[in-house]
């Protein structure tokens, strides 16, 4: 029996019984969807935490400032008031440090005559634009002049302009800020959600100057920043600019040899990193899940064909009286059983890019097609039919045909 004679007799028997035979495969389908849907998202995922790292800044080193104990409780990093105005300018002579950024964040509810929004509003030098690779829609950023002399003026993001002016040009347009007047002198691009769901166009940008001078209470200090940030000019540098920042700033802040820092240093590739490591196991932990099921389904495949070995028994019999030989015999069966399980993989494919494309609409995460995936999930399944097909295969093969015959 050739190839094709088996694939002709493989999916006539298939037909022959089409509900059994959906059901018998229904493992394979789950199994197959779930790859591909764990697969796809699992891509897509990946790609927009790529996405989100580089809207953080070109080589972005992000430092905050250490721990503190309140009443005997550690509330953890970034509540203590570690960092200073003075240590951001000493870093930026550090080598290979290209721009330096303080940022000082304040959270309050904006005015303008249009209505109000609550919203962040971060203080922060000009190199922001350039340490954020974040451009502007229209407008311009402020200078080192409006951060002199404490200039009321701000940039915008575009959920803020969209809430205080719709349908308005906000350029010019004046903000009230804690009853302080800022006006409008910039839009920032729209950048979206990250990765954690949070608009990242939800915010206002002014010199850093007037936030400290204008918008902080006086107990939180004449010189601290929340956070300093610091782009290096090539990522080949980044472990060496590194290095030197943190030894400069453990001599600014007395640290003695062996004692912990008062400061923790994050990078965006040990953001990535471990991004893409939860995302990665995340994804082997569903990917082994949809092999569970695959396994199921084939042990499904495998219990059906030994049924249908019974059934065949005469008809087995007959052949091989008539002088079938027991590999042909042995080759019908494997290939119905591959046959089967390719099928409900077609179908699986179909269903998991179906139910990637609505979980990704619903969730409004990335999708990301994977042929290999595809081809591999449709590749495994054909080999599961094969291995779970080929005991019932061999069984009917090695049937006596003169007691195949005397079945009923």
């Amino acid at each position: 029996m050739n190839v094709a004679v088996a694939v002709r007799l493989a999916f006539a028997a298939i037909l022959r019984n089409k509900e059994r035979s959906l059901l018998t495969v229904l493992g394979i389908v789950i199994g197959v969807a779930a790859v591909i849907v764990t697969v796809s998202i699992g891509a897509g995922a990946r790609a927009s935490i790529d996405r989100q790292i580089a809207n953080l800044g070109s080589n972005v080193v992000i430092i905050i400032p250490g721990s503190t104990v309140s009443q005997g409780a550690n509330v953890g990093l970034g509540a203590a008031s570690t960092l200073t105005l003075d240590d951001g300018l000493a870093i930026a002579h550090v080598p290979h440090v290209a721009a330096v950024t303080p940022i000082v964040s304040v959270r309050t509810q904006v005015i303008s005559q249009y209505g109000n929004w609550q919203t962040q509003v971060q203080g922060a030098s000009p190199a922001w634009p350039y340490v954020r690779n974040w451009g502007l829609h229209e407008g311009l950023f402020f200078s080192d002049a409006d951060v002199a002399t404490s200039a009321k003026v701000c940039i915008i993001g575009a959920t803020v302009a969209s809430e205080l002016f719709p349908n308005q040009d906000p350029l010019g347009a004046t903000l009230t800020i804690r009853n302080v007047p800022f006006r409008v002198i910039g839009v920032l691009e729209s950048r979206g959600n990250n990765t954690f769901g949070m608009d990242q166009d939800d915010v206002i940008v002014a010199p850093y100057s007037a936030v400290m001078q204008r918008l902080q209470s006086s107990s939180s200090g004449a010189n601290v920043v929340n956070v300093l940030m610091f782009s290096v000019d090539e990522q080949a540098n980044m472990p060496n600019a590194i290095s030197a920042v943190t030894q400069l700033l453990r001599a600014r802040h007395r640290i003695a040899p062996g004692a912990t820092s008062d400061f923790s240093i994050r990078n965006t590739q040990d953001i990535a990193s471990v991004a893409a490591s939860t995302a990665l196991t995340l994804q082997i932990l569903l990917a082994s899940v949809a092999t569970v099921s695959l396994i199921v389904g084939g042990i499904g495949i495998m219990n059906i064909m030994l049924v249908s070995v019974t059934e065949r028994t005469r008809e087995i019999g007959l052949r091989m009286a008539v002088g079938a030989p027991a590999r042909a015999i042995l080759m019908q069966f494997l290939v119905e059983s591959a046959a089967l399980a390719t099928v409900g993989g077609a179908i699986g494919v179909i269903l998991g890019i179906a139910g990637s494309l609505i979980a990704s609409a619903i969730g409004k995460f990335g999708y990301e097609p994977s042929l290999p995936a595809i081809f591999g999930a449709l590749l495994f399944s054909a080999a599961v039919g094969i291995f779970f097909g080929y005991n019932p295969a061999r069984r009917a093969a090695t049937l006596d045909p003169i007691v195949a015959l005397r079945t009923e």
